[in-house]
């Protein structure tokens, strides 16, 4: 159980530290995956006890870190690239989920998948036809962009979409976590996806400026 809150917080971290970080010096950001793979390895090959799986988990995070490190650094008005930057581990994570890492492929499969959907959604509403506009606007102008976009969901249709999803990935996520330790890091990282997508939808119609996207 305690990996899996602290799952949860490598999940919600990017959004509060990797996000203004990537802005400011994406190459910092990028080059820290450096430190959090070193660190999961040594845990992992060293640690006894809660710190081996620990760094198992580490691993997988530096995973998402790097890939989201690379697109909000240099491709982020690019959304088509997104996901496919996400997944630039994934033959490694599937390749991995019966070896010792298997952890650290639970995290990053839930992360991924969280991040699937909501792309999923941001294309079947078509707020991704606003994606580039909102991220290259001006400190002054992105706020507003944001929230028009998200103004924009309020609809039956769209909100349909995103019910739909929710419940979907909810539902996905108490199956998972029903069904051993790995699967309860994958539903962690799947599930604290989805509030933080919450979050941020309320947050870009409430109070714009305080989003982690701009």
């Amino acid at each position: 159980m305690r990996l899996a809150w602290i799952a949860a917080l490598l999940v919600a971290l990017p959004v509060f530290v990797q996000a203004p970080w990537v802005r400011d010096a994406p190459v910092g950001a990028t080059l820290f995956t450096v430190p959090l793979l070193a660190a999961g390895v040594l845990l992992q090959n060293r640690g006894t006890g809660f710190w081996r799986p620990l760094g198992s988990l580490l691993v997988g995070f530096a995973g998402s870190w790097l890939g989201g490190s690379i697109f909000w650094g240099w491709f982020r008005d690019q959304p088509l690239w997104h996901l496919p930057m996400e997944a630039f581990a994934l033959p490694l994570a599937l390749g991995g989920w019966r070896t010792r890492w298997r952890l650290a492929c639970g995290f990053y499969l839930g992360a991924l998948a969280g991040t699937a959907c909501t792309d999923l959604v941001i294309a079947l509403t078509g707020v991704i036809r606003l994606w580039p506009a909102v991220v290259n606007g001006s400190l002054d102008q992105a706020p507003l962009l944001l929230h028009e976009a998200c103004l924009s969901l309020l609809h039956p249709l769209p909100i349909g979409l995103i019910l739909t999803a929710a419940i979907l990935l909810t539902l996905t996520g108490r199956w998972l976590w029903r069904r051993g330790e790995t699967e309860r890091i994958a539903a962690a990282a799947l599930l604290t996806t989805l509030a933080v997508d919450g979050l941020f939808l309320v947050m870009a119609l409430m109070a714009p400026r305080l989003s982690g996207l701009i």
